[in-house]
């Protein structure tokens, strides 16, 4: 699957397939909120946890209509201000959070398709941070060089893809499914930056 063919069919997401897809994203990007959460001391991290396993039950059963408008004032309320920190750590972080609320919105209004801003949002964050970490002092080009050949890059675009290929091929979100798609992106409590629970 090319760029345009992924762009494309990240597109086509619909209903549970695209519920999904956010989540996952979410979920691979959860450990960077929660070293975050620890590194400055906020006690939030097994909060947001809870919320995201939430998140994953939906799946499985839909929630009432007054269930998610309470999960997204408890998500705002895990939210770390990016203002507020010196760390660059919170910026991976707060990613997590919008990811998530995408999935959530999502499940208010399936209408409106989320995907495609959450898949730049999930690929920004790995790029800001290989940019930062070692693209100090590079010109442009070195730049471009160092993120196409980088290797959390490459496994984020494999993680996306098989992502988006699993989705296409599954008719129905059966528990093991789920199970299975969760295990993927949770990788072991390695993130999208290849930092590790």
């Amino acid at each position: 699957m090319n760029a345009n063919q992924f762009i494309k069919a990240v597109a086509q997401l619909q209903g549970w397939r695209e519920f999904t897809f956010l989540l996952a994203l979410a979920e691979r990007s959860f450990p960077n909120y929660a070293l975050f959460a620890d590194a400055v001391g906020l006690k939030t991290g097994a909060k947001m946890r809870l919320l995201l396993d939430n998140c994953w039950e939906m799946l499985e059963e839909r929630p009432s209509e007054s269930e998610i408008p309470k999960m997204l004032a408890r998500l705002e309320s895990l939210s770390p201000d990016v203002d507020e920190y010196d760390a660059y750590g919170v910026y991976p972080a707060f990613d997590f959070c919008q990811l998530l609320e995408q999935a959530l919105l999502n499940r208010l209004n399936p209408a409106k398709h989320r995907a495609s801003d959450a898949t730049r949002l999930a690929t920004a964050t790995v790029m800001n941070f290989i940019e930062l970490s070692e693209g100090d002092g590079l010109d442009e080009d070195e730049l471009v060089r160092l993120l196409e050949q980088h290797p959390l890059m490459k496994e984020d675009k494999l993680f996306q893809r098989d992502l988006v290929l699993a989705l296409k091929k599954q008719r129905t979100p059966t528990g093991r499914f789920v199970e299975e798609t969760r295990n993927m992106a949770a990788n072991n409590g390695i993130s999208n930056l290849g930092i590790e629970l």
